[in-house]
C-alpha cells in the first residue's frame, strides 16, 4: 500500500541527527523554553528574512497571539476565508472578535482580493489571508487594501514553510506571519509547535510576553497571557529539521511536477496551478474532480489513500453557525469542498509511488 505520508520516512533518514538533539536536551535538563528554542527561533527568523520569530506550542496559538498583539479583541471583525482550516477561524475567535468571510480565488484557493474591501467596516481591525496549500494568497493585492484602510495584515502560513511571492518569504509581508510544526507539515515537530514571525519589535515583545503568561520578567505580569511556550525538544527536533526543510521543499517540487505533467490533459480532474509569480511548496497536492469522492474510492481499491482538504468549509460547519452563513453564499470555496482530493505526497515518497497514483488514475478514467 503507498502511504499518503511517511513521517517515519524521515524520521529514519536523519535518524543519528534527531537522536542527538533530542539526548542534549535530556542531558541538559532545561525543557520549556531555553537555548534550544531560543536558537530555533533565530534560525527560522533568518529563513523567513525577517527580524523576530517567537516559538509557541502550536499554529493555533501562534495566530491567538498575533491577532492579540495586533489589537483585535471583543466586538472586533476580522477578515478571512471559508475555505481553510477550522483553527484560523476559531483564533480569531478566541479573541472575542467575529469572524468575516470573503470566498476564494477559483484557480489558486487563496484570498480572493476582489472581495475584501467590500467586507471592510469601521469595526475591521485584521486581514487574515491564508496560504493554501503551500501557496501563497496574493499579497500585493490584499496588502495595498489593508494599507488603504489602515488595517494590519497577519498571514496564515501554516501550510507555507518557504512559499514565496514575487521573492518574499511566508510570513515576512504582513504585520506579523503564523506556522504550524503540527508533525505532517514542511516543517513538522514530533508533537505540536508553532511561530510567529515579524518585523516589528512591539508585536515581537508583546508575543513573547503573552506566551509566557504576560511575564515581562520572572513574577512580572503586566498582561493577562497564557502557558504557550514551546517544548525545548521540539525546538532541537526542528533546528535539526530546518536545515533539510530546502531539499525536502525541492522534493515536493518535483513530485508535484511529475503529477501535474503526466496528469496534463485530464478530463477527469485538473491539477494544481502554481502561480507566475509564486513558489508553491506543495504541503498538499490536491486535484480537482466533479466525482471527486466516485475518485477516492476507486483509489482506495487500488489500495491508494487520499485526503480531504477541506470537505466542509467553516462557514458551513455546525459549531459556527451562530455567524449566520448560508450556503451558497461562498460558492468557490463551497464548489472547491466539493471537489477537491489530495493525492499522497512527501519528500521521501519513491517516485514509481507517482506513478503508481497516476496509473490507478487513468484506470479510474477509463472504468
Amino acid at each position: 500500500m503507498i502511504p499518503f505520508l511517511d513521517i517515519k520516512a524521515q524520521y529514519q533518514s536523519i535518524k543519528g541527527e534527531i537522536d542527538a538533539a533530542v539526548l542534549g536536551v535530556l542531558a541538559s535538563g532545561q525543557y520549556v523554553l531555553g537555548d534550544e528554542v531560543a536558537h530555533f527561533e533565530q534560525e527560522f527568523a533568518e529563513y523567513c528574512n525577517v527580524k523576530h520569530a517567537i516559538a509557541v506550542n502550536t499554529g493555533t496559538s501562534a495566530l491567538h497571539l498575533a491577532l492579540l498583539a495586533a489589537g483585535v479583541g471583543p466586538g472586533d471583525e476580522v477578515i478571512t476565508v471559508p475555505f481553510t482550516f477550522v483553527a484560523t477561524v476559531s483564533a480569531i475567535c478566541y479573541t472575542g472578535a467575529r469572524p468575516v468571510f470573503v470566498d476564494v480565488e477559483p484557480v489558486t484557493l487563496t484570498m480572493d482580493p476582489a472581495e475584501v474591501e467590500a467586507k471592510i467596516t469601521p469595526r475591521t481591525k485584521a486581514i487574515v489571508p491564508v496560504h493554501l496549500y503551500g501557496q501563497m494568497a496574493d499579497m500585493d493585492a490584499i496588502k495595498a487594501i489593508a494599507e488603504r484602510h489602515g488595517i494590519p495584515v497577519i498571514e496564515d502560513a501554516c501550510q507555507a514553510h518557504g512559499a514565496q511571492y514575487k521573492g518574499h518569504r511566508a510570513g515576512s509581508m504582513g504585520l506579523s506571519g503564523c506556522f504550524s510544526f503540527y508533525p505532517g507539515k514542511n516543517l513538522g515537530a514530533c508533537g505540536e509547535g508553532g511561530m510567529v514571525v515579524t518585523n516589528d519589535d512591539d508585536q515581537a515583545k508583546t508575543m513573547r510576553m503573552l506566551r509566557d503568561w504576560g511575564q515581562e520578567q520572572r513574577y512580572h505580569h503586566l498582561l493577562k497571557g497564557f502557558n504557550y511556550r514551546m517544548d525545548a525538544i521540539q525546538g532541537a527536533i526542528l533546528r535539526v529539521k530546518l536545515r533539510h526543510l530546502e531539499a525536502w521543499t525541492e522534493a515536493r517540487r518535483t513530485h508535484a511536477r511529475r503529477y501535474s505533467s503526466l496528469l496534463a490533459g485530464s478530463t477527469v480532474l485538473t491539477t494544481p496551478v502554481e502561480a507566475a509569480d509564486r513558489r508553491h511548496v506543495y504541503h498538499v497536492y490536491a486535484v480537482r474532480s466533479r466525482d471527486r469522492d466516485g475518485l477516492q474510492r476507486l483509489l482506495s481499491a487500488e489500495g491508494i489513500p487520499s485526503g480531504l482538504h477541506y470537505p466542509i468549509p467553516v462557514h458551513l460547519q455546525k459549531a459556527h453557525a451562530d455567524l449566520g452563513y448560508q450556503a451558497g453564499d461562498f460558492p468557490v470555496s463551497e464548489a472547491a469542498a466539493r471537489e477537491v482530493l489530495s493525492l499522497p505526497i512527501y519528500p521521501e515518497m519513491p517516485v514509481r509511488h507517482v506513478d503508481q497514483v497516476v496509473a490507478a488514475l487513468e484506470y479510474a478514467y477509463v472504468s
